[in-house]
């Protein structure tokens, strides 16, 4: 494998390519990480109460909108973004993912899904009282983000 980096004059041109004769899982792989790093760059600041807090996007189990707010939610608390939900989608990690109109949830939390095949099926987080639901459009991409992160675990 052969890496070669060129330099650019204007930032929004950065991009990676991978050229390869197959899409193989090693390739996968390697653009999944090549996306986290990237998205780690990101800073995201959360405001609550008058306050601005800086903690790593990872902690964040899920981001909803409520009204004209965008609200990120912890274990714990939830906080007030100053992004809509399609400009994060643009920019958050891989294991984000929109599973309805109103919430992008980070797939490395969820700790059950209850399908439900007529409505909404119903996720439940690790250490957290907090549940979304999902609706029937978004849930097949739900289920890939699952499935990829049992694969690199």
């Amino acid at each position: 494998m052969r890496i070669r980096i060129e330099l650019v004059e204007d930032e929004a041109q950065e991009e990676v390519v991978i050229r390869c004769k197959e899409v193989n899982d090693q390739i996968q792989r390697l653009g999944r990480y090549i996306q986290e790093v990237g998205a780690q760059a990101m800073r995201i600041v959360f405001y609550s109460e008058g306050g601005e807090f800086f903690f790593p996007i990872d902690d964040v189990y899920f981001f909803e909108t409520n009204d004209e707010n965008v609200f990120a939610h912890t274990a714990k608390e939830s906080y007030q973004v100053k992004y809509r939900l399609y400009e994060l989608e643009q920019v958050l990690p891989r294991q984000f993912v929109r599973v309805s109109k109103s919430t992008i949830l980070n797939a490395r939390h969820v700790f059950s899904v209850q399908r439900n095949l007529t409505a909404s099926s119903l996720v439940q987080f690790q250490s957290s009282h907090k549940q979304v639901f999902v609706s029937r459009h978004y849930f097949k991409a739900l289920r890939q983000r699952l499935d990829e992160r049992s694969i690199l675990l």
